[in-house]
């Protein structure tokens, strides 16, 4: 008998030991120092302008304003001319000496372009600068090299974040120890690193404030901007409640008065014609249907979260009874259909079926007793409407319209919606005629 034995092997990470909150906290300030100082340290990164929209420079005129908008540029030139003047009073004239004066005033300049590696030049330059210097009474900072390399803190701070200040800190406190208690003349004639740190801590502390301060500011603003769309928002929507409102208290309650007339009529007159029981009932017909459209249109005005009611939307399909009620309230009109009759989108469906209503509408009103004719094309790129009414055979029975006439801007608005074209005008006998192209994209369109 053999006997087998089956190793497992683990899965990579799965005996691993868990690592302490000390350890993550390390590898992430590392992480942070890398992506800080060293991750594309030497990227090109100009100084912008200063914005001229603030509270004093706006009330300049437009020459000094324009100036004051170089106002970073020209504070930073005037360091690198007193960091040269430092420089200069405090290397040796002889031997290599006047080449290591630029190395205090390229850091500075840099700090325009390419704020991160101007840190590290300037870190680069200071041992070299403080063995040329005069004697060695400043170590490890020269005159030069102290200006320089604060004036650097100073405008990297500035242009970077916190955290990018507090490693420059750091950095420069690790060269002081390893400088103090290195081979420097330090044990002789002493050491400036103190005043070194005190002053760069001091002034980063300033820049870190100020970037909170600023920071906040940036989204107290954020703040109000939101504040005042929410405000504006609500203001908005209580208007549109009192438009509601006002509509329902107008409107719907003429309609209601219309339809209970209409309703009551017939039995306030002894044997009436069927012909008029007929058209009471169409007239009641119509105001209750116009009450349910009056009542969802305001539902809509009054929210923005209304959800339509679950009574389908008239379609095309629909066209017929609406014709048959535009015959008994007394228009003579015809309908046409060319092509083949499929579906269409709701909303074209929709559209079409609202811009005939207008038409006859306005048929109705303004050309009474005359005839129209309702034609529907459907073709491959989308759909054709054409209708038109004839004139009216007795102008004297039109009456003012007291609306104000925005039927044909409302089939306009339709039309555009739908990214299609519309005419409207009379004809030459009299009449008027509405044109209309709705455009349908086709399926195989859609799937390409």
């Amino acid at each position: 008998m053999t006997e087998t034995t089956h190793m497992q092997t683990p899965p990579p990470g799965a005996g691993a030991k868990p690592r302490s909150p000390e350890y993550r906290v390390a590898v992430d300030s590392l992480r942070g120092l890398r992506q800080d100082l060293f991750h594309d340290a030497f990227a090109y990164r100009p100084l912008a302008r200063r914005s001229t929209s603030g509270r004093f420079l706006r009330r300049l005129p437009a020459r000094p304003r324009e100036y004051a908008a170089w106002a970073p540029h020209a504070l930073i030139i005037l360091a690198a001319l007193i960091t040269l003047l430092l420089s200069s009073a405090s290397v040796d004239t002889g031997g290599l000496a006047p080449l290591m004066v630029p190395l205090t005033v390229l850091p500075v300049l840099m700090t325009m372009t390419r704020p991160v590696g101007a840190f590290w030049l300037s870190m680069a330059a200071t041992p070299i600068t403080g063995m040329f210097g005069s004697g060695w009474g400043q170590w490890p900072w020269q005159a030069g090299s102290f200006a320089c390399h604060l004036t650097v803190l100073t405008v990297v701070a500035i242009r970077t974040r916190p955290r990018t200040a507090g490693w420059m800190w750091a950095l420069t406190a690790l060269y002081a120890l390893v400088a103090d208690t290195g081979t420097g003349p330090n044990d002789m004639y002493g050491t400036n690193s103190g005043p070194m740190l005190v002053l760069s801590a001091m002034i980063l502390l300033c820049v870190t404030v100020w970037h909170v301060r600023r920071h906040a500011e940036q989204e107290v603003t954020a703040q109000l901007t939101v504040t005042a769309h929410e405000r504006s928002r609500r203001t908005l929507l209580e208007e549109r409640t009192t438009i509601a409102r006002e509509l329902h208290d107008v409107v719907a309650h003429h309609m209601s008065v219309v339809a209970i007339q209409a309703e009551a009529a017939p039995y306030r007159v002894d044997n009436p014609p069927p012909e008029l029981e007929k058209a009471f009932a169409t007239i009641r017909e119509n105001a209750v249907a116009a009450l349910t459209e009056l009542r969802r249109v305001l539902g809509v005005v009054r929210a923005e979260d209304y959800e339509a009611p679950d009574a389908p939307q008239p379609t095309l399909a629909d066209l017929d009874g609406l014709l048959a009620n535009v015959r008994e309230a007394g228009l003579t009109v015809d309908k046409a259909v060319t092509g083949a009759v499929r579906e269409l989108p709701q909303g074209v469906e929709l559209s079409a079926y609202r811009i005939v209503q207008e038409a006859l509408s306005n048929s109705l009103r303004h050309a009474p007793g005359a005839t129209a004719r309702v034609e529907i094309g459907y073709v491959l790129g989308g759909l054709g409407l054409r209708i038109v009414n004839g004139p009216p055979p007795n102008p004297s029975l039109i009456k003012p319209s007291p609306g104000a006439g925005h039927g044909i801007t409302g089939m306009r608005e339709r039309v555009s919606m739908l990214n299609g074209e519309m005419t409207a005008g009379g004809t030459d006998d009299g009449g008027y005629e509405v044109t209309v192209f709705l455009p349908v994209t086709l399926p195989d369109e859609d799937d390409a």
